[in-house]
């Protein structure tokens, strides 16, 4: 296929399916439309011709068969904590319309008062809908490359005196960045600092652990029954997301956080030896 059509369509009468009525259900719709997009661009380097995949939007959603005085309501069932990159684009990695995602974009996936207050809202006020919570971090994160970059060379952190907003936000990533280099030494050796891709595969076992990281904060200080706080990481240019975690190191997929100080450090010597991060060792 040389071309790709993400239509979406809004019908009278062709209403959208049933919300997920649990959280594993709502992991697994996410989980599938993830794959169709995946599918889809995938078909880019088949036979010439159009890839076409069509999303279903109720007329109600977007408030079009409703008496105009009238907000439609607010029916989301995941709320998604994402990155601010504009290579991100939420609804579409998921295969969603409107009023099925509530989104949180901000640099680094940071849980500050503002975030954490807007998940408050969602498990107050949209319980009837909400299912699950996912931190979504992606390949490549500016706010943890400059993070992981003050952690190599703490000389960096002079560039970001006059800003206290940027401080705050590269202090806060400094825990994930300093575990997951533990984690690539335990793995890999003392010796792991002086490979070639060292800085790249710190900077992206670091957004793993800061998404797993987030998503278990998030279980802790938000718990509610029918509700769960899962985590990815979406690989720009591949489209998928890559959770490793307890067992399988290289899932495709969304994945539950660790849960106390035992399971993250299983978790990070699965992550630092999964096998994108030993190739990021490699690179050059």
């Amino acid at each position: 296929m040389n071309s790709v059509e993400i239509i979406y369509r809004c019908e009278p009468g062709v209403p959208e399916g049933p919300r997920p009525a649990d959280p594993a259900a709502a992991r697994a719709q996410l989980e599938a439309g993830n794959r169709a997009l995946v599918s889809l661009l995938g078909s880019l380097d088949g036979a010439p011709g159009v890839a076409r995949r069509v999303v279903h939007v109720d007329p109600h959603s977007l408030g079009a068969a409703v008496d105009d005085s009238r907000a439609p309501p607010q029916e989301p069932f995941a709320a998604i904590v994402g990155c601010s990159d504009a290579r991100v684009p939420i609804e579409m990695i998921f295969n969603e319309g409107p009023n099925d995602l509530f989104v949180i974009r901000v640099a680094g996936n940071g849980l500050g008062s503002e975030v954490l207050g807007s998940l408050r809202y969602v498990t107050e006020h949209l319980a009837s809908s909400v299912r699950l919570i996912v931190v979504l971090g992606h390949s490549g994160c500016g706010a943890v490359t400059a993070a992981a970059d003050v952690f190599l060379s703490p000389r960096h952190y002079l560039e970001l005196t006059s800003s206290h907003n940027l401080r705050t936000m590269i202090d806060r990533l400094q825990a994930p960045v300093g575990a997951s280099a533990k984690a690539l030494k335990v793995v890999h050796g003392a010796g792991v600092v002086e490979r070639r891709g060292y800085r790249a595969a710190l900077i992206e076992t670091s957004i793993a652990v800061n998404a797993a990281l987030a998503a278990h904060t998030i279980a802790c200080e938000l718990p509610r029954e029918n509700l769960a706080a899962v985590w990815g990481v979406y690989l720009l240019g591949h489209h998928s997301l890559w959770s490793p975690h307890a067992g399988k190191s290289d899932w495709t997929g969304l994945a539950d956080p660790p849960r106390n100080e035992e399971e993250f450090t299983a978790f990070g010597r699965v992550l630092a030896g999964s096998d994108r991060i030993a190739s990021l060792l490699e690179a050059s």
